[in-house]
């Protein structure tokens, strides 16, 4: 298990909650017990066997309450090539995630996206876009089923999630990202459910059929609102999603959009990947308004460890990476068309960026996590990676790190009930919601 833990700190269980103090090496005591005791957040420490103090490290306390958790990662990419020779999803040093990775973690269940990138809408497209999401489910089940079946498990259902978790294995889940993936109707909703879809998404980078997306793409010749929110078509969408017990992500999503999700919805809604607008002004993230909407139909927020949607890279980095992308002219129309050497030598360009700039960090994570519970309540909270689609944070860059999180949670005084919900009860709940209301 790789942790990053802060230097010479000793941690105390007082009386079942937990406190910092430094030993000595010129850290301010009074500011680092500021920084871990949250009065408005947290609750005592669940520790009934240690009724006197205790002292333990930064390290034991870290394992201990992550080897509790069931910890739910709600999006994370593959490649067109997932679970073939080219990509083993058991061990590859290429992506985020892997199960070695997630063993190594413990971070136990995964949605695996089924994500097609926005085109221009023409019949020829809308065919590709199904093929492209058919070829996905494929590579999951694959996985699942062909390749490492005593090692992880597809979930269906939250009870699903639980079984397969107790039986020793990893748990895969599946959601859908763009509603362009269902082609130009709804006549492919039936069959992605019965394929194990159990959230999925209207929009992604640009307009679709379904809904208007936060960001407009003048190159597929978007206007800024297309739809004024949902289409009706993505009205229908929302209704089949409720009908199947499919949960609803507004991620991505227009404004509007979410919020007519929001209040159109029979279930509680989710955004899978998201991060808040108070906390860093970008256009991916939420609004106070908008979270209080997921709030209000009991669903959760799922703050991504995504760092451009956390927080402002430097300058000098955004224009290092933009001529990157104008050498290779890697961008999102054509990188379908780009080859696998020339993605990859991409991608290790922007990696060495990271080296000279680097992203930010977890606690900037849980900077977004703070306010969005402040506002909604730690019911309403959870943490995505968006791993392999551009997620990763200087501490948390692949499924390994994961502990490093909990760590960021627990010095910022965090209960153990309260990073159990964050981490995964809270999106359980939600998912056994949804499935409750279906029919």
């Amino acid at each position: 298990m790789r942790l990053t833990i802060r230097s010479c700190l000793t941690c105390f269980v007082i009386v079942g909650s937990l406190t910092l103090a430094a030993c000595g090496d010129g850290i301010d005591d009074a500011a680092i017990l500021a920084e871990t005791q949250s009065t408005e957040v947290a609750e005592p420490m669940e520790d009934q066997h240690h009724p006197a103090v205790e002292a333990r490290s930064a390290e034991a306390i870290t394992e201990d309450v992550h080897s509790q958790l069931l910890t739910i990662d709600t999006h994370v990419d593959i490649p067109d090539d997932f679970a073939t020779e080219a990509v083993d999803p058991g061990g590859n040093d290429r992506f985020q995630v892997d199960l070695a990775k997630m063993e190594e973690g413990n971070l136990s269940a995964v949605f695996f996206i089924v994500y097609v990138g926005q085109t221009e809408r023409t019949e020829a497209n809308y065919a590709e876009a199904v093929r492209k999401a058919r070829n996905k489910f494929d590579a999951i089940h694959r996985m699942t089923e062909a390749l490492y079946p005593d090692r992880i498990g597809l979930a269906t259902s939250a009870d699903d999630i639980l079984r397969i978790r107790g039986e020793g294995k990893l748990v895969a889940l599946i959601g859908v990202e763009n509603g362009f993936a269902f082609g130009s109707d709804l006549s492919t909703v039936e069959e992605y459910f019965s394929r194990g879809m159990r959230y999925a998404g209207f929009a992604h980078m640009g307009h679709s059929n379904f809904a208007d997306s936060s960001l407009a793409r003048e190159d597929l010749g978007d206007v800024p609102e297309e739809h004024g929110g949902l289409s009706d078509l993505g009205k229908g969408l929302l209704k089949e999603l409720n009908r199947l017990g499919v949960m609803a992500d507004v991620s991505h999503a227009s404004k509007a959009a979410t919020l007519d999700i929001a209040r159109l919805s029979t279930a509680p809604v989710i955004a899978s990947h998201s991060g808040a607008r108070a906390v860093y002004d970008h256009f991916r993230n939420l609004t106070d308004e908008e979270l209080m909407a997921i709030k209000k139909t009991g669903g959760v927020v799922q703050i991504v460890g995504f760092d451009t949607y956390l927080a402002a890279p430097p300058e000098e980095k955004v224009a290092a990476k933009k001529a990157l992308a104008e050498r290779y002219n890697y961008s999102r129309a054509t990188r379908a068309s780009l080859s696998p050497e020339t993605i990859a030598a991409y991608r290790a360009d922007v990696k060495a960026l990271d080296q000279q700039w680097p992203r930010a960090e977890v606690n900037t994570l849980a900077d977004h996590i703070d306010y969005a519970v402040k506002l909604i309540g730690i019911d309403h909270v959870g943490i995505s990676s968006d791993f392999d689609g551009g997620g990763g944070l200087t501490g948390w860059m692949d499924a390994s790190q994961t502990p490093n999180v909990t760590q960021e949670l627990i010095l910022r005084g965090y209960s153990v009930g309260d990073i159990k919900k964050i981490w995964g009860e809270n999106l359980l709940r939600v998912m056994r919601d949804v499935e409750a209301k279906a029919g």
